[in-house]
């Protein structure tokens, strides 16, 4: 395995949230992206800690009711460190969508962490921080 394996299962986790031209956002394919038991943190003001599920459930519902339209994230650098079956990663990335009638762009920095697992790769965990 390698950075471009890496770089492929990043790729699809930010695709996963993808609704501009109509399509359906995918949400659920974070199911097979991350580990059954992966943590998911967002920090700042509004400090949460999810299970996976935690983390789908809202996403599934706002993204195809409509308040969120034409929503994509996109990495725009990373760095990333593989040893052996485990690899982090830390990424700038940039967001926009119109929420509610009112567009919206954004930044911030995600963490992944990542195991080798018989099946390939996987995200055991990742944290964010949007900036104000």
């Amino acid at each position: 395995m390698s950075q471009a394996d890496i770089d492929a299962l990043a790729a699809e986790f930010f695709g996963a949230f993808d609704n501009r031209g109509g399509k359906p956002a995918d949400v659920e394919r974070i199911r097979r992206l991350m580990l059954p038991g992966g943590t998911i943190v967002m920090t700042g003001p509004q400090f949460t800690v999810y299970t996976v599920e935690e983390f789908i459930e809202p996403r599934a519902r706002l993204l195809p009711e409509g308040r969120l339209v034409e929503f994509s994230e996109w990495e725009t650098s990373e760095r990333t460190e593989i040893a052996g079956d485990i690899a982090s990663r830390t990424g700038e990335y940039a967001k926009s969508g119109t929420l509610d009638g009112e567009p919206f762009e954004g930044t911030g920095t995600k963490t992944f962490q990542f195991v080798r697992t018989p099946e390939g790769w996987r995200i055991a965990a990742f944290s964010w921080h949007d900036r104000p």
